[in-house]
């Protein structure tokens, strides 16, 4: 499960202080989370140990130029000790091949070498270390920021982290321009989105049709924690596709980091295969940059904070590493169903005022299925409304900055 920037750190800090030689430690996550920042203080904490290589620069592209690399880490290692760490790996021509001839060559002569070796997204990277490097490799994501994060790295108030978190997302870089709206836009989608879809997802298989894989992206934006139908989806799309296509290319979004397609909750894989996906872009942010005004607030715009407030919630769920779905018999439903290191739980986010009406789906669920137990993430003047009909209650506050653990607390 994802804690965050400073857990993944801790992590993989750890990691290369075990003996040597360890496995491969290989660092996804998508664009602008703070992966590369990670690395170099990485490298600068060991010195004259640590060789930092970007696979993507231009020097990488010259012949020879691995070669001369894993000869220097070859005499590094031989001399004391070695921290190799590749940025950007899947930028090397059959990087798999030759990551597993060098290991291969650490394990045989047992040098005191650490691999560590990054990407963007995630099926280039874990689809060849599968192939090739099998029990050669650790796998660390680094995943969108989460409030916590915010407030522990940039020294944000809880509100303020909260705030930023929903109605911006939190890439680390794009926070200097979040006073200034359209430059902030402009950041967004020539440093994240494009280079995201343009370029990475090319890198993961050949793409036929790139403008429908935009079309897909954008309705997902515009339909943020809605159910909406392949038919539908279709019918809205301005270039042809099948079926089978918009259902892959929102698999694709998802290896990607950009958007998760929720499935329905269902205890058959037909019924789940069968049902429309519940659209979650990873990020508000993504949100943010079409929004065509200023980001909603409660006050001003409630319904809309509303969908971007669940949104978020979801989201947050998802890059926690939790297990989440959704659930809906017309005409009840409820927001997710998350099963994860924090216990089975059903949850409905409120944003508003509910009464114990609103709440029906949410017991019909969980006296179906009583190993869930009731949550609503709402609002704090509202918790009796929950509590009154049994349902357990938490501000969606302390959900943001603490997941599903604090419930209890």
């Amino acid at each position: 499960m994802n804690s965050g920037y400073l857990a993944t750190q801790s992590i993989l800090r750890a990691r290369l202080e075990e003996p040597a030689p360890g496995r491969i430690q290989m660092l996804t996550g998508p664009r602008q989370v703070g992966k590369t920042t990670m690395l170099l203080d990485i490298a600068k904490t060991y010195g004259d140990a640590a060789i930092y290589l970007a696979a993507d620069a231009p020097q990488a592209a010259l012949p020879q130029w691995w070669a001369t690399q894993w000869q220097r880490a070859q005499y590094q290692a031989r001399a004391g000790r070695c921290i190799l760490i590749i940025d950007e790996v899947h930028a090397l021509p059959n990087w798999s091949w030759l990551i597993k001839a060098a290991i291969d060559e650490v394990y045989r002569e047992h040098l005191p070498l650490q691999m560590v070796i990054s990407g963007s997204a995630a099926l280039p990277i874990a689809g060849g270390a599968r192939e090739s490097m099998a029990g050669r490799f650790e796998h660390l994501t680094l995943r969108h920021w989460n409030a916590r994060d915010l407030l522990e790295i940039f020294a944000m108030s809880e509100a303020q982290a909260i705030e930023t978190y929903v109605r911006y997302g939190a890439f680390p870089g794009s926070l200097r321009f979040i006073n200034d709206l359209p430059r902030w836009r402009i950041y967004l989608q020539e440093s994240i989105i494009e280079p995201a879809i343009g370029r990475d997802l090319l890198l993961l298989e050949t793409i036929r049709k790139p403008a429908l894989l935009r079309q897909v992206f954008a309705i997902c934006m515009g339909h943020p924690a809605e159910i909406v139908s392949l038919q539908k989806m279709a019918g809205s799309l301005l270039e042809a596709g099948s079926l089978e296509t918009i259902a892959h290319y929102l698999a694709i979004l998802g290896e990607a980091y950009l958007v998760a397609a929720l499935p329905k909750f269902s205890m058959t894989e037909i019924r789940r295969k069968a049902s429309p996906p519940k659209l979650i872009p990873l990020s508000n942010a993504f949100l943010a940059v079409g929004c065509p005004d200023e980001p909603p607030l409660p006050a001003s715009n409630p319904r809309e904070w509303g969908r971007w407030l669940e949104n978020a919630c979801i989201a947050f769920a998802i890059n926690a590493g939790y297990r989440v779905a959704y659930w809906r018999e017309e005409p009840l439903e409820i927001d997710m169903v998350i099963d994860g290191a924090d216990g089975p739980w059903a949850i409905e986010v409120k944003s508003g005022e509910f009464t114990g009406y609103d709440l029906q789906g949410l017991l019909t669920f969980c006296a179906r299925h009583p190993e869930y137990r009731p949550l609503v993430i709402g609002e704090e003047r509202y918790r009796e409304s929950a509590v009154s009909t049994g349902v357990s209650f938490m501000r969606w506050q302390d959900y943001l900055l603490g997941g599903l653990g604090l419930v209890n607390k």
